[in-house]
């Protein structure tokens, strides 16, 4: 049953990567349970097709469809009253966020209120040269190895993430690979920032929109699934708004003057979820990798030779 829906995953997403192909098999025994793994992958492939599909539902309706993982209970209606606040009376966005899943951020959602994507990139020519020679098979790719996804496609990823808040920070919990990104509220950068897979963050207040603003990338990630790459000069802008209690208007902008000659915009939706996070191990089961049928990656610029593991005769 799980290489049949890996099948229809790959056939329905042909830019997916062997390494994206490994971050949709969860290890069985991360939930204690065989059935609860197939749920997981029966699920995913539901959520798959309701986005091809793309219904035309009013925006807060078709969003409690997006993404709910299979920890949620039934019946569920999100909220839809004033959006609740911190005693300093800021928006509060803590709980667990359901969101679109978006292998490519230039594509819309036949609804736009759900997931908006600028169509066109605008690509710098080095940006072009980039994405003409990306070849995740041939010269691997990061996420196949379960190195950090980074912190655009982890916003990306299929699973739900969980925010805590209070006056000095914001957390961001991520159920895929169970990343995390903790983000405090400050005016400025620090003078110098270590490069890092998910950047340097800072949190601020625009009224009642939430901005969280990042430099400070190492350069060794891609935005999406299809590869769209990004410099260690990227800037990302995000912001975060309630339309009520249940759900979140989100937008992220680019801007990275190597790739792209002018910034650039996605646009989603966020639902309030019932659930809670999932345990996510990817090393654990992780069989592509150590039984060599995924190609080693690399950071950029390293020396060390690419080779697939060998094993003994037999030990496969």
């Amino acid at each position: 049953m799980k290489a049949v829906w890996i099948l229809v995953l790959s056939d329905s997403n042909k830019p997916l990567s062997y390494g994206d192909l490994t971050h949709h098999r969860k290890p069985e025994s991360a939930y204690n349970s065989r059935m609860l793994a197939l749920l997981r992958s029966i699920f995913l492939v539901a959520a798959l097709a309701a986005v091809l599909i793309q219904g035309t539902a009013t925006p807060a309706a078709q969003a409690t469809t997006s993404g709910t993982g299979i920890s949620a209970r039934g019946n569920w209606t999100p909220p839809t009253g004033a959006a609740p606040r911190l005693p300093n009376g800021k928006p509060d966005f803590s709980g667990v966020w359901d969101h679109q899943y978006v292998p490519d951020m230039t594509a819309t959602n036949r609804n736009p209120a759900l997931q908006k994507g600028p169509k066109e990139l605008p690509f710098s020519p080095a940006g072009l040269e980039n994405m003409k020679n990306y070849d995740p098979v041939r010269d691997g790719d990061y996420t196949g190895m379960c190195m950090p996804y980074g912190l655009m496609r982890s916003m990306n990823a299929p699973y739900p993430m969980q925010i805590f808040q209070n006056d000095k920070y914001i957390a961001f919990l991520f159920e895929v690979s169970t990343w995390f990104h903790v983000v405090p509220f400050r005016n400025e950068h620090p003078k110098e920032i270590d490069p890092t897979w998910f950047g340097n963050s800072i949190a601020k207040w625009d009224g009642d929109t939430l901005i969280v603003d990042t430099i400070g990338f190492n350069g060794y990630t891609r935005l999406d699934t299809v590869g769209r790459p990004h410099s260690d000069k990227l800037h990302l802008t995000q912001t975060f708004k309630h339309i009520d209690a249940g759900h979140v208007t989100y937008t992220v902008t680019v801007d990275d003057p190597v790739y792209y000659t002018q910034p650039w915009t996605n646009e989603r939706t966020m639902t309030l979820s019932n659930g809670e996070l999932l345990e996510y191990s990817c090393e654990e089961n992780n069989k592509s990798l150590w039984e060599g049928r995924i190609k080693l990656w690399i950071p950029p610029n390293a020396s060390q030779p690419r080779s697939t593991p060998s094993f003994p005769e037999g030990k496969k």
